[in-house]
């Protein structure tokens, strides 16, 4: 059999259009050619090409910023914090520890109500008020509207009925007397039937007009400014309608004062400043030896026997007996609590540290650092550590408002800081006694700082934690 092969040739087209595709290609070649230089191998270029620009830091505070509520307390917070070093620089703040009195009679300021203006009340234009010198500030004039004291049983002369006030002459001067059940005074059976005498089973106040312009008996303030003062100046006129304050001063009470009267405004900035660097400072210590104390547990195998003994004794006794022991011992003072905290909370982080720690310490990447000779010291910084922020952040969070709550609590059971040193404990021990009286606000006022900073601290710290693990970097 013989099999039969068909020759094919090439058709005229393709022979000629051939050196033309040839020759546009070469050309294309050339070109292409001129438009690139070869490159050197760089090991530096050649590592670059790897390279992300993924930064945790960056990330985690990215996905921080995400929560809104977090955010905002955290400026809340932060504007507290510098707010209590801000305060006692402001204009017309009084200190923290001084005891403010009466300028003319000398009583305490106590349990004055808050408010945001020192003006008492107001008088119409042409109130007559009887001045007492004042030599403080000529610009003000401590005035009273009441002539003078009238004792119990001091027979005196109605000569005009005016319901809650008679007007009365007394030792040839006329003015008003108050009357209502505190008097009791002893009128006539028909009291509008006048003149008639009466008398008074306790002292009462002569007043030069039907109403009250003093401030439980003592006297208010005016600017001198607003009285038309007579030449003796003993007496003076309003020429307008003035305003009557406490004090001779524009700057109020916003917190009111406390029993002893000091100002509450400024003992409760005071207080948090103090709170505050308790609570830093105690975390500061739980962090620093918590951290060193857990990365030995957890990463040095020869260490982790003597150490879990250390931490089995240690957390087997109540913190709050040992708070209280170290307390009762030392002498009250920020040092004293500061270390009587200190002394045990450091545990709670160690065994943290340490158990996220035993976790990781032999993956692959610790394996080979070892292998390859890598300190330590580098290892545990570089390849432990950063695994750990947001454990870390979490607690040091956490520690703060727990650190101020101990001090509230050592305080409140008489073993904190000392009367004399403004703290939240002092303030809240001192308000919870007066919870159900009218100076109930002595309470309230540095409870609402403490349940800020400890909210605050506390939303801050877990979504910082959350934003910490990789897991949730995109």
């Amino acid at each position: 059999m013989f099999k039969l092969f068909r020759k094919t040739f090439p058709k005229q087209g393709d022979v000629l259009s051939r050196p033309i595709e040839q020759a546009a290609a070469e050309k294309t070649q050339a070109d292409m050619d001129a438009l690139f230089v070869a490159a050197a191998y760089d090991d530096s270029a050649a590592e670059r090409t790897g390279y992300s620009n993924y930064s945790y830091w960056r990330s985690t505070l990215r996905v921080f910023l995400k929560n809104r509520m977090a955010v905002f307390l955290l400026f809340v917070l932060a504007f507290l914090v510098l707010f209590t070093f801000i305060q006692p620089l402001l204009p017309g703040q009084y200190e923290a520890t001084r005891i403010i009195n009466h300028p003319i009679t000398g009583k305490q300021m106590s349990n004055v109500s808050p408010s945001f203006t020192t003006v008492m009340t107001t008088a119409p234009a042409g109130t007559e008020f009887i001045i007492t010198p004042y030599d403080g500030d000529p610009a003000w004039c401590a005035v009273t509207n009441v002539l003078q004291t009238i004792q119990r049983r001091e027979v005196m002369t109605v000569t005009e009925y005016l319901g809650n006030w008679v007007k009365v002459e007394y030792e040839g001067q006329e003015g008003y007397v108050i009357n209502d059940f505190t008097t009791k005074l002893k009128l006539a059976d028909d009291p509008e039937a006048v003149p008639y005498e009466m008398h008074s089973n306790f002292p009462v106040s002569l007043f030069t007009s039907p109403q009250d312009y003093t401030n439980d008996g003592t006297e208010l303030f005016a600017r001198a400014e607003d009285l038309t003062i007579s030449e003796d100046g003993t007496t003076a006129t309003a020429n307008k309608e003035v305003e009557l304050r406490v004090l001779p001063s524009t700057q109020a009470f916003w917190f009111g004062t406390n029993n002893a009267g000091q100002d509450l405004w400024a003992l409760v900035w005071s207080g948090t400043r103090t709170s505050l660097f308790i609570g830093f400072v105690v975390a500061l210590f739980e962090a620093l030896i918590g951290i060193l104390v857990g990365v030995l547990w957890g990463y040095v195998r020869q260490t982790d026997r003597i150490i879990t003994e250390i931490y089995n004794v240690v957390d087997n006794v109540p913190n709050t007996i040992v708070l209280i022991l170290i307390s009762y011992i030392m002498r009250p003072g920020i040092s004293t609590i500061v270390f009587a905290m200190s002394l045990t909370r450091w545990a709670g982080m160690a065994r943290f540290i340490r158990n996220q720690i035993v976790i990781i310490r032999d993956r692959d990447y610790n394996l080979a650092s070892r292998c390859l000779g890598t300190a330590t010291p580098r290892i545990i910084v570089r390849n432990l550590l950063p695994y750990l922020v947001s454990v870390i952040m979490l607690r040091m969070a956490l520690a703060i408002p727990g650190a101020i709550g101990s001090e509230v609590f050592i305080t409140y059971i008489g073993l904190g800081l000392p009367v004399s040193l403004p703290s939240l404990g002092n303030l809240i021990n001192v308000g919870r006694k007066l919870i159900s009286t009218s100076q109930s606000y002595q309470l309230t006022f540095p409870t609402i700082v403490l349940s800020i900073v400890t909210i605050s601290f506390y939303i801050i710290g877990n979504v910082f934690a959350d934003a910490a693990d990789p897991k949730n970097h995109v």
